[in-house]
């Protein structure tokens, strides 16, 4: 495919992963870490920024590289390049918190095989420049965040009463007599949270393309 740096970069690209493509909602990947840390929203934000880490710092790192990488080894030549970013994070997060490190567990040395970045390095850094595909990564990572919050805050607030618990920030949101509904913060409320959110969201993209094919007709 013809390199498409020439292209100028726009917000279009930016703002394509946190709606139309939106990693989680739309394209169903990452769907193993937006499972099993959303108990808890301080584990959204670690999850989510750590995987934007990644996806920044290895799409911007093959862009530069796409031309002198062999096609025969790209594959992987990218996972060699995720991996490095990866375990930079791993250190990270151990010496920031190890309570939160324990509690997302493997997931962060398995943003290696996340799909949602080795599918970023293949469909767009490895054919597009650095500042386009800085854009692209940082887009996919707002929204994965942003889908990893959305259940964040449902499955603690119902599952525990609080937002931010474990933090110095930590909020009560029903008093002492609330009764947690124990099980949001157990697998299967993650399975029933994300079967809901991902049904309003097809819902609302159907929608709009209804309108938008009304105002077309009118």
């Amino acid at each position: 495919m013809s390199d498409q740096q020439d292209s100028s970069p726009s917000m279009d690209v930016l703002l394509r992963g946190f709606w139309k493509e939106n990693p989680v909602f739309v394209m169903v990947l990452g769907t193993c870490p937006t499972l099993a840390v959303t108990n808890k929203v301080i584990n959204c934000f670690a999850m989510g920024i750590s995987v934007m880490f990644v996806l920044v710092m290895s799409g911007l790192l093959i862009s530069l590289l796409r031309n002198f990488i062999p096609k025969q080894v790209r594959i992987a030549s990218f996972i060699l390049i995720i991996a490095t970013f990866v375990t930079m994070v791993d250190y990270a997060i151990q010496s920031i918190s190890l309570d939160l490190y324990d509690s997302l567990g493997a997931f962060i040395q398995l943003i290696v095989v996340n799909c949602i970045i080795l599918g970023r390095a293949e469909a767009y850094a490895s054919k597009n420049g650095p500042v386009k595909s800085m854009l692209d990564a940082v887009g996919m990572g707002l929204g994965f965040t942003f889908a990893l919050l959305c259940l964040g805050v449902i499955r603690e607030a119902l599952g525990n009463g609080t937002l931010m618990m474990d933090t110095p920030f930590e909020i009560s949101l029903f008093g002492p007599n609330f009764a947690p509904w124990s099980i949001m913060i157990l697998p299967p409320g993650g399975f029933f949270v994300l079967g809901l959110e991902l049904a309003l969201f097809a819902w609302l993209r159907k929608r709009r393309a209804r309108r938008t094919a009304a105002a077309a007709q009118a």
